[in-house]
This record gives C-alpha cells, sequence and structure tokens, in this order.
C-alpha cells in the first residue's frame, strides 16, 4: 500500500456545521459549548453565562469538560418555541 494510500485513510472526517447535524438528526457525539454557541448564533461567553444561571440548555460535566446530550438540546429549542407562541 502506498504511503499516500496510507495517510489518506488515516485522515480525521470533515468537522460538520452543529446546526445542519440537528437538523438532520442527532449527532453521535455530545455537543461542547462551542457546538451550542455556533448553533444558536451566540457567542461563547453567552453559553457559559446561560448555563451559570440555568436559563440555556441543560448540560453536564465530563471531568472539566462540559457537554450537552443532542436530545435535551432539542427538548429545550422545542420548549422554547412552545414557550414563545403561549
Amino acid at each position: 500500500m502506498s504511503r499516500q494510500r496510507m495517510l489518506k485513510g488515516s485522515e480525521a472526517a470533515p468537522q460538520t456545521d452543529p446546526r445542519a447535524t440537528l437538523r438532520s438528526g442527532l449527532p453521535d457525539r455530545y455537543l461542547t459549548p462551542t457546538d451550542i454557541a455556533a448553533m444558536f448564533g451566540v457567542p461563547l461567553e453567552t453559553v457559559y453565562q446561560w448555563r451559570k444561571k440555568r436559563t440555556g440548555p441543560p448540560g453536564f460535566r465530563i471531568g472539566k469538560h462540559v457537554r450537552y446530550d443532542p436530545a435535551d438540546v432539542r427538548t429545550y429549542v422545542t420548549e422554547r418555541q412552545h414557550a414563545d407562541v403561549a
């Protein structure tokens, strides 16, 4: 097998737009605060403030890292949509 072919097989998968991922289905990984900021079009600091004030999507810690379950994020968005309609 050529070196070029070996390198090609070991390349990491390209990052996808987190908003497109949620629209097309739940991703197979937990979301990061950066993903949440990109999805909602807000600064990263806003995501951290939401977590501190408990006003945004529910997150959890894995060690020192904050993560978000995509199903919880979808539920949060659905609840917010219904709250704005009422």
